[in-house]
C-alpha cells in the first residue's frame, strides 16, 4: 500500500498525469472538447456532480524572468466518462489568465524554453504523446518529437541542446516470445515476483532517454539505461521529478532501484545515480560513503544553480516506505553529505533550491497542516506559512516570491504566491472553481484536541453541516485514514471529501490517530506491527469524545474508511461493542494472511506486519496476525458496505469479496460495490458518481431511518 497522501490529497494530480498519457483520452480535433464545467447548485449543498464539475489544477511552470506562469487543469465529463488536460498561461500576479489548449487532445507538462519565448509541452494531437512547442499565446504550434512510443515526461537541458524524456520499454519475456504460434494467447507465464504492480501486469517499464535538439526537432534518442532491466523513474507513481539535469548540461541525475523480482519486491532501497553524457560513466551518489547506512528510498534529485550541490529526498531504513523523508544535500566536489531537515521531525514532501544556492524551501506536515519551510545548509529550519491549509508544492517565482499550490478541507487546489520580502504574505492568483464555490454553503471545520486512553494529546478535525444547529441531534461519522502512515491534514479529496459528508447532514470526526506523521516519530511508528493496538483505541476515543456532545446522536454513529481505513472498519466491526450502526470499507484488507501472499510490494507487509505469518516464533508477527479482522467475524452484528476495485493489485478484490461473503453468511446486512475497471482509487467520472450515491444511500438507510 502506498501512503494515503497519494490516495487522497494528490489524486487530482495523478489523474492529470494519467489523462495525459491514457490511450482512451487520445482524441482527434473533431471530438468534443471537455472544458470548464458550468453547474447550478440550487440549495448550496455540495454534490458528487459538483465535485466532478470542478477543474483540478495540476503542474505549473514559471518563465525564466519570473513574470509568467503556465499551468495545467484537468476537466471531466460525466456524460462522456472522460477527462481532458488543458494548459493555461497567466501573469505571475494572476492577471491575463488565458486558456492555450484549443483542441480536444490532452496537453500538459508545460515548460518554458528558448528564453521564455516558447512553451514546450506534451500533446496527444498526433495520436501519441509527443513534445510540442508554441508561443506563450498558444500560436505557432510545432511538433518537436516524432518518437515511436509515448513520451511520458521531459526536460530540456539548460543549454537546450538536448532533451531528456521518459518512455516505456518492453520488460521480460512475453508468452508469444516463447511460443510464436500462440500469438493470440492471453496467458501470462510468471517465474518471479513483481509480475503485477498497482493496477497492471508488468510488461513494460519506464526508462530515461536523451536526444539531441537542434531548436526545431528532437533527434534520435538514446536509452541511458540500455540493457538494464530497472525502472527509472520508479513505478507506480514516479515521473520526471525523479530525473534532473546538471546546470552545465553534461550530467543527468536519476532515481533508480536497481533490483528485479523478489529482491525488488522486498526492498525500498533506491539510489540517486549520476550519468555523465560524455564518458557514459555512472556514479551511485548514495553508496560512495561506505559508512553511510542509508538503505531506504532516495528520490527526486535537484541541482543547485551553481552546480556545487545536489539535493534529494531520503529515507533511512530499507523496507519502510513511510519512513521520514529527510532532505539530503550532497557536495559534488567533496562528496560530503548532510541532512538539513533533521530538526523537523516530519517528512519533506516537496522542495526547491533558492537562487542563493544556500537555502532550500520545502513543504511538510506538522500538527495536521502542511506548511512551507526553509532550511539553510546548516539545517536551521524555519516555518514560513501558517493557517488551516495544506501547501503541497513549492517553486521559486523570482522577485523574492514563491509559487505554491494550496488546498484545505474546504477549498480545492488553487495557485498562490508567498512574498518572502513582505512578511511571507500569501496571495491567491487562480480562481479555477470560484464559480462553483460561490454557490456552496460549506460546513465549519475546527480542530479538537482529545485525551487518549494513555493520556496523550490527539488532534482531530471535526466538520459540521453547513446549517448546523446545536439544538438538534445529528448522525456522526468516524473517518478512518488510510496509509496507514499518512496525515489527516487539511486534504481536499474528490471522493473521500469530508465537506460532501457534512453536506449530507453528517458530523464528521477525523482523528490523527497513532501512526500518522506530524506529531513526532514515536507517535508515527507506534502503529508498525501493532494494527490492533493504540491506533484502534484512538479511533474509539475520537468517536466516544464526540458522542458526549448533546448535538451528536449516539444511536446513529457510522464508521467509514479506505485502504488501512478499510482494514480499520473491518477490525472495528468485531470490536466496537455496538457503538456503530453502519460501516463502509473501501479497498481494505480483511484477512492478513491472505494479504501477505496477495500483495505485490512485500516490503510493506514485511515491515508493517513484521514478516510472514509462518514465522511462528516472531512476537511481532504473532501480534500482527492475531489482529486479522477475519478472526473476529463471529462478533460482527452491524450492517456493512464493502467496496473494491478488481484492478487493485495492492489489496486484491478478493479481500472485499471475502468480507462481504462473511457478513452475508453471518446474517449481517451487507452490500458489495465492485468495480471491474478501477484500481485502489476510483478514477472514472461515472464510477465516481456511483461511488458517492452508493455511499450515502447506505449511510442514510441505517443512520437516517426517518428518510426510509
Amino acid at each position: 500500500m502506498k501512503k494515503t497522501d497519494l490516495m487522497t490529497m494528490t489524486a487530482a494530480m495523478m489523474l492529470a498525469t494519467s489523462a495525459c498519457v491514457s490511450p482512451e483520452n487520445t482524441t482527434t480535433d473533431d471530438s468534443p472538447i471537455i472544458g470548464r464545467q458550468e453547474i447550478t447548485i440550487a440549495d448550496g449543498r455540495l454534490t458528487p456532480e459538483a465535485l466532478w464539475a470542478m477543474g483540478r489544477i495540476g503542474s505549473s511552470s514559471v518563465s525564466p524572468d519570473g513574470t509568467k506562469i503556465a499551468y495545467t487543469v484537468s476537466y471531466y465529463s460525466v456524460k462522456e466518462n472522460k477527462s481532458h488536460l488543458a494548459i493555461y498561461v497567466m501573469n505571475a500576479d494572476g492577471t491575463e489568465n488565458t486558456l492555450l489548449t484549443t483542441t480536444s487532445a490532452n496537453e500538459g507538462e508545460p515548460v518554458w524554453i528558448k528564453g521564455g519565448t516558447k512553451i514546450a509541452f506534451l500533446s496527444a494531437a498526433s495520436g501519441s504523446n509527443q513534445i510540442w512547442e508554441m508561443n506563450p499565446d498558444g500560436t505557432e504550434r510545432l511538433q518537436l518529437s516524432h518518437y515511436e512510443g509515448d513520451i511520458e515526461g521531459f526536460r530540456f537541458s539548460p543549454d537546450e541542446t538536448k532533451v531528456l524524456f521518459i518512455s516505456q520499454i518492453k520488460y521480460g519475456e512475453r508468452t508469444a516470445d516463447v511460443y510464436p504460434d500462440l500469438d493470440k494467447a492471453s496467458g501470462i507465464i510468471v517465474d518471479d515476483l513483481m509480475y503485477k504492480h498497482w493496477d497492471e501486469w508488468v510488461q513494460t517499464i519506464p526508462h530515461p532517454f536523451v536526444a539531441d535538439f537542434n531548436g526545431k526537432e528532437v533527434g534520435k534518442a538514446t536509452d541511458i539505461l540500455a540493457g538494464e532491466p530497472y525502472e527509472s523513474p520508479m513505478k507506480p507513481f514516479g515521473g520526471i521529478e525523479q530525473l534532473a539535469w546538471s546546470p552545465d548540461s553534461k550530467q543527468i541525475a536519476y532515481t533508480c532501484r536497481k533490483k528485479t523480482g523478489k529482491e525488488y519486491a522486498v526492498s525500498t532501497d533506491s539510489d540517486i545515480y549520476l550519468y555523465n553524457l560524455e564518458s557514459k560513466e555512472t556514479r551511485n551518489l548514495c553508496k560512495e560513503d561506505a559508512n553511510d547506512k542509508n538503505k531506504g528510498y532516495d528520490t527526486n534529485p535537484k541541482f543547485s544553480a551553481d552546480g556545487q550541490y545536489i539535493a534529494w529526498q531520503s529515507m533511512e531504513r530499507d523496507g519502510y516506505e513511510s519512513d521520514r523523508n529527510r532532505l539530503c544535500v550532497f557536495n559534488l566536489q567533496s562528496g560530503a553529505k548532510k541532512y538539513v531537515t533533521e530538526s523537523f521531525q516530519s517528512g519533506v514532501d516537496d522542495y526547491c533550491w533558492a537562487a542563493d544556492n544556500k537555502t532550500l524551501y520545502f513543504t511538510g506536515v506538522w500538527h495536521a497542516t502542511s506548511m512551507i519551510h526553509s532550511t539553510n545548509l546548516e539545517g536551521d529550519v524555519k516555518q514560513l506559512t501558517d493557517g488551516m491549509y495544506d501547501y503541497v508544492s513549492v517553486a521559486t517565482l523570482g522577485d523574492g516570491k514563491l509559487l505554491t499550490k494550496r488546498h484545505s478541507l474546504s477549498e480545492a487546489d488553487e495557485l498562490f504566491t508567498v512574498d518572502l520580502q513582505a512578511n511571507n504574505a500569501v496571495t491567491r492568483i487562480t480562481k479555477e472553481n470560484d464559480h462553483i464555490f460561490s454557490q456552496l454553503k460549506l460546513g465549519k471545520v475546527e480542530p479538537r484536541w482529545m485525551k487518549t486512553v494513555d493520556g496523550k494529546d490527539m488532534l482531530s478535525w471535526v466538520v459540521y453541516p453547513a446549517d448546523f444547529d446545536p439544538n438538534k441531534k445529528y448522525p456522526t461519522l468516524l473517518f478512518c485514514e488510510g496509509g496507514p502512515q499518512s496525515p489527516v491534514s487539511q486534504f481536499w479529496s474528490y471522493r473521500w471529501n469530508l465537506q460532501i459528508m457534512a453536506a449530507n447532514d453528517y458530523i464528521i470526526v477525523a482523528p490523527n490517530r497513532r501512526g500518522l506523521p506530524g506529531f513526532g516519530m514515536e507517535w508515527l511508528e507506534e502503529i508498525s506491527t501493532n494494527y490492533g493496538g493504540r491506533c484502534m483505541d484512538d479511533y474509539l476515543t475520537a468517536i466516544d469524545n464526540m458522542a458526549q456532545e448533546p448535538y451528536v446522536d449516539k444511536d446513529r454513529l457510522g464508521c467509514v474508511g479506505a485502504s488501512f481505513g478499510g482494514y480499520s472498519v473491518y477490525w472495528l466491526a468485531g470490536h466496537h461493542n455496538k457503538r456503530f450502526k453502519a460501516f463502509i470499507a473501501h479497498d481494505g484488507f480483511f484477512n492478513m494472511e491472505q494479504q501477505y501472499l496477495e500483495t505485490e510490494e512485500l516490503w510493506f507487509t514485511n515491515w508493517d506486519l513484521g514478516g510472514a505469518y509462518w514465522e511462528k516464533n516472531n512476537p511481532a508477527v504473532k501480534r500482527s496476525y492475531a489482529n486479522s479482522p477475519h478472526l473476529f467475524v463471529d462478533k460482527w452484528d452491524t450492517p456493512i458496505l464493502c467496496i473494491h476495485g478488481e484492478k487493485d493489485y495492492r489489496i486484491l478484490a478478493s479481500q472485499g469479496m471475502a468480507a462481504f461473503n462473511a457478513a452475508k453468511l453471518r446474517g449481517v446486512p451487507a452490500e458489495l460495490l465492485i468495480f471491474p475497471d478501477e484500481n485502489h482509487w476510483v478514477l472514472k467520472p461515472q464510477n465516481g458518481i456511483l461511488w458517492q450515491r452508493t455511499f450515502f444511500k447506505w449511510l442514510d438507510k441505517w443512520l437516517k431511518p426517518e428518510k426510509q
